[in-house]
């Protein structure tokens, strides 16, 4: 059985939502996770990782609402409370993160600095 830890990061009703409208479409490799992390770069220092992977070693294992997600085990200091949210809006479009551990943020919002 697969190490449950507490869950790092929330999923909005609208993030939920849309990754289960990507999940559902034709094509799709049910056996990857919805990988969440970080890299290095972007404007501030960090770039938010959101996407679908398979599970590597040294990653954690966790689900939201029924979505399985996986997180190497190093990112959770920088990612720890953050939530993800989608905006389906005209001007805003997309996957936004709200990260109580970024001390700057950039325009963006996709790069941030701890």
């Amino acid at each position: 059985m697969a190490e449950v830890l507490n869950v790092p990061v929330t999923l909005t009703a609208g993030a939920i939502k849309e990754l289960r409208r990507l999940i559902n479409e034709e094509g799709f490799d049910n056996t990857q996770h919805l990988r969440i992390g970080v890299k290095g770069g972007g404007c501030s220092g960090m770039t938010y990782v959101l996407g679908f992977d398979q599970k590597q070693e040294g990653d954690e294992e966790f689900e939201i609402d029924g979505i399985p997600c996986v997180m190497n085990k190093s990112h959770g200091i920088y990612l720890m409370g953050m939530e993800v949210d989608w905006q389906g809006g005209l001007n805003s479009r997309g996957f936004t993160f709200s990260n109580p551990n970024a001390s700057k943020t950039c325009g963006c919002g996709t790069s941030f600095a701890v």
